[in-house]
């Protein structure tokens, strides 16, 4: 009679092969790089793990009254994961909805009201909630103002990547942290960190992910 191995590693649990994003997702190593491209026409990031492997890769659509985000799971652009589309003509209340390759909703973000006007704010919510799942704050607002004034100055602001470092957590609505991202340094491009600090779904991560992208997209607008 065969006797399972006391020393073999626990199974891990089959994923569902329509789960399209559980499968791209499965095995990434944090922390994260999300990078961005500042001297690109349109606005592009890539996202790769500690291994350097790429989990997914964005370009937002120009000459749209609307923003639009489509997410590729690489730069090849050969198998698109999601997209991001705003539900209004771009203004200060809009929210943006991200649905999978088949449509599917992931989630949505949008910024908090007046409270953004200062100190970033961002809320985002799980299909059908009306109700943030997570709220995405700037946890020290005057190194973003910082790092906006010195980049301004000719040749000095090349190097404020390497001085000022803003920081963004995400907590579930108890209160309870699930991810940062930190501003790196960087010459040329827009550079951060994501940490994961809990646990999550597979669609929440990627959320979580989209949100960050597009909270940098919109705050790089405000300088």
């Amino acid at each position: 009679m065969n006797q399972p191995n006391p020393y073999a590693p626990p199974s891990i649990p089959s994923i569902p092969a329509t789960d399209d994003i559980s499968r791209h997702l499965q095995g990434i190593q944090y922390p994260l790089t999300l990078s961005f491209k500042i001297l690109a026409l349109a606005s592009q990031a890539t996202v790769t793990d500690a291994t350097g492997r790429t989990v997914l890769y964005t370009k937002q659509k120009l000459l749209k009254f609307r923003e639009h985000v489509e997410i590729w799971t690489d730069k090849s652009q050969g198998t698109r994961l999601a997209e991001i589309k705003a539900n209004k003509v771009i203004d200060w209340s809009a929210r943006y909805f991200s649905t999978d390759a088949h449509g599917a909703p992931i989630g949505s973000v949008g910024r908090r009201g007046w409270r953004s006007l200062w100190k970033a704010h961002y809320e985002t919510f799980n299909p059908g909630d009306e109700v943030p799942d997570f709220s995405i704050q700037e946890e020290n607002a005057w190194s973003k103002v910082a790092d906006a004034i010195f980049s301004d100055i000719p040749i000095l602001g090349m190097f404020s990547g390497y001085v000022f470092h803003p920081r963004y957590a995400a907590t579930r609505s108890n209160g309870v942290l699930a991810m940062r991202m930190t501003k790196q340094p960087a010459f040329w491009e827009g550079r951060f960190q994501i940490e994961k600090l809990g646990e999550m779904t597979a669609r929440e991560e990627l959320n979580l992910f989209l949100s960050f992208m597009m909270l940098v997209m919109l705050e790089r607008r405000r300088g």
